[in-house]
């Protein structure tokens, strides 16, 4: 039975409250898809941050744009690691469509999360067949921080898992979430990219359980800002049954990152909105309006990539990325004149506060 404290209840209203003015405000979005994305990207930039990498959003938007040696060396490993979470994520929600919840969907979410990357060796897709365990890197099974089960008991415990989510237990969502995610971090059933899939979960849940019409919970940024105290509840929950903390740690993280999230979500609205009646009133032309909402989805761009997606030539591409630069939404990046890359710098500012 869960602690069903005074402060765990009111933790779960305030959650609750703060993710239905989310939920909420992302049903009266103009264009949902434009102003989610930099969610997921915030979202998986912050999840595979935890696991070690350090590119950021410059370094993912830029390799997406296919800005030309930007970025560089190991952050662009670290990069495409970011873009396969991204890739996961859609996966996830495209077999959703078809399928209910299920192992099968998150075998193929990791398959899709370790193609090509560092932890294509670590068995993509596939549930692990031998012991791992978890601790500093280098140290053996007899210095681990924890064991997960072995294989057998592993596959056990992710069946048991599997109908716990097909059940009427009764369970508000949000508890039955968290529930989740420890158990599934608990069992740790792949070789490699566990938290990540584990994190990826938490926002399938929220979208499968209709909580959420669209992923723009970034919960991964309250585990990045408290990482220790994440894995430290984590394993309490292992070692000593403290439900209670981790159940609070996690409704104060889904208040915390839905109330930020609603901020950003009306920043950005507000500077799509003041752009658009700008060049409006100026009777430009539809080209660069739709340059201008196409900055949302992706805020660092080349002149290649808006040729591209608008389907003009280059030297009207070049025009309207110029007109932008000369009303100060976009700036230019680095020194190279070929496939220059150039920033919306205001959205990454909003995302990045």
């Amino acid at each position: 039975s869960l602690p069903w404290t005074p402060r765990l209840v009111g933790l779960l209203d305030r959650a609750r409250g703060s993710l239905g003015e989310l939920a909420g405000l992302l049903r009266t979005l103009p264009n949902p898809y434009l102003f989610i994305q930099p969610f997921v990207h915030k979202e998986a930039v912050l999840s595979s941050r935890i696991e070690g990498t350090q590119a950021g959003l410059v370094e993912v938007y830029a390799l997406e744009a296919q800005a030309p040696l930007f970025p560089l060396g190991e952050t662009r490993e670290d990069a495409k690691e970011v873009l396969n979470y991204i890739r996961a994520l859609e996966q996830g929600r495209e077999l959703l469509r078809e399928l209910p919840l299920s192992l099968r969907v998150l075998r193929e979410m990791h398959a899709v999360l370790l193609q090509g990357v560092r932890g294509q060796s670590r068995a993509p897709g596939e549930f692990r067949r031998g012991q791992n365990w978890i601790g500093p890197p280098g140290s053996s099974l007899a210095e681990a921080r924890y064991v997960p089960p072995p294989p057998q008991a592993m596959r056990e415990a992710l069946d048991a898992l599997e109908r716990f989510w097909h059940q009427d237990h009764g369970l508000p969502p949000l508890v039955e979430i968290a529930l989740t995610h420890y158990q599934f971090e608990a069992i740790h059933p792949f070789l490699d990219g566990n938290g990540r899939i584990g994190r990826l979960l938490i926002t399938l849940m929220l979208l499968e359980r209709k909580l959420l019409p669209e992923p723009a919970l970034y919960l991964s940024a309250y585990f990045e800002r408290h990482r220790n105290t994440y894995y430290d509840l984590l394993l309490e929950v292992s070692q000593k049954g403290a439900w209670e903390a981790w159940l609070a740690f996690f409704l104060q993280g889904v208040q915390t990152e839905a109330e930020d999230a609603v901020r950003k979500a009306q920043n950005l609205v507000e500077l799509r909105q003041t752009w658009r009646e700008r060049y409006q009133r100026e009777g430009s032309s539809a080209h660069l309006l739709a340059l201008v909402d196409l900055l949302f989805q992706q805020p660092l761009l080349t002149v290649p990539w808006v040729r591209e997606r608008l389907g003009v030539t280059h030297a009207w591409a070049n025009r309207l990325v110029n007109r932008l630069v000369q009303d100060g939404i976009l700036e230019p990046m680095g020194q190279s004149r070929r496939n220059r890359p150039f920033a919306a710098t205001a959205i990454l500012e909003i995302l990045e506060v």
